[in-house]
């Protein structure tokens, strides 16, 4: 397969993923609330595993394909693009304004999950158990957040059950699975044509594809004027990533990486900690923080594609 072919695949890959996802979230969300679930509830799970869905659909299609290293990546490049490109470009358009809930329960969860992640990789492969242990967190968490009778800041979609939401249901999951088997397909394909390795291709090009459903979200609340969800579905789709997604894969298919991973790991628990402070200083994120994420994104995306992770 050629360059160009590789490239186009990948943007319609992107695009899949975000349009299945949308239709998959307001679908499930209509047909939850029929059966009489809480938009608590609600919030907590369908869209929150909703909007992680294109992530799970292209690191369980990797790991069960052997593919570790695009698997990972993408989980982990999608954290660092949320927290980087999304969050940092929401606070350009205005300062996010941030709560004590979302700073200590879900800043301190996501710094201690990073931080847990980076120690279980450190030696370059993810255990069955170690997956297990990242499930068991997460539900942990969960039972947190319905015992405070908090949920993860997220929008819920609006409206009642329609016919035709269960068949839009089907469709919207056949799409981000087709679209996630496409991507990764896709990326596998170019990091060869290119030779740059799957880790590299995998934590920018691929999690920034995935992030499409988080970076909707986001555009949609800023151009509500609604800027304080963003940070909250950020941080919480952070978590299910690295929690649920993340430790489901694991699971399935024990995992090895790319010796590269460990810088981007660093990265990451970097780029959580410096968020979690910015968002408590002063309780928002300005304009200026907001600008200096982006750089540290696009610096990270720079190394990443200047000669580090090549592939053999």
């Amino acid at each position: 397969m050629n360059l160009p072919v590789d490239v186009l695949l990948i943007v319609c890959s992107g695009f899949g993923l975000w349009w299945g996802a949308v239709w998959l979230v307001e679908s499930a969300a209509r047909i939850a609330k029929r059966l009489g679930m809480s938009e608590l509830v609600i919030g907590l799970t369908v869209v929150a595993f909703g909007t992680s869905a294109p992530e799970f659909a292209v690191t369980f299609t990797a790991a069960l394909r052997g593919q570790a290293d695009i698997s990972v990546g993408n989980v982990v490049g999608s954290n660092i693009f949320n927290l980087g490109f999304i969050l940092g470009g929401v606070a350009l358009v205005r300062a996010i304004r941030t709560t004590p809930p979302l700073i200590y329960r879900d800043g301190t969860a996501l710094i201690g999950t990073s931080v847990l992640l980076l120690l279980l990789l450190s030696d370059l492969s993810l255990a069955r158990w170690e997956g297990a242990l990242l499930m068991l967190l997460l539900v942990a968490y969960l039972l947190v957040l319905l015992r405070s009778r908090n949920t993860l800041e997220e929008e819920i979609p609006a409206g009642q059950m329609r016919w035709f939401d269960i068949p839009r249901l089907l469709v919207g999951i056949a799409v981000v699975i087709g679209a996630g088997h496409m991507l990764v397909d896709s990326a596998s394909s170019l990091a060869r044509a290119v030779g740059i390795s799957e880790w590299v291709i995998g934590v920018t090009i691929v999690a920034a594809g995935t992030s499409a459903p988080e970076l909707a979200t986001s555009l949609v609340a800023v151009t509500r004027g609604r800027y304080g969800i963003s940070a909250g579905n950020l941080l919480g789709s952070d978590l299910f990533n690295l929690l649920g997604v993340l430790g489901l894969a694991a699971v399935v298919r024990p995992m090895t990486v790319d010796p590269a991973s460990f810088g981007s790991l660093l990265m990451l628990c970097g780029l959580v900690v410096l968020v979690v402070v910015m968002l408590r200083s002063s309780w928002q994120l300005s304009r200026t923080e907001g600008g200096i994420l982006i750089t540290l994104n696009l610096a990270r995306w720079i190394m990443d594609f200047a000669g580090r992770g090549h592939a053999p």
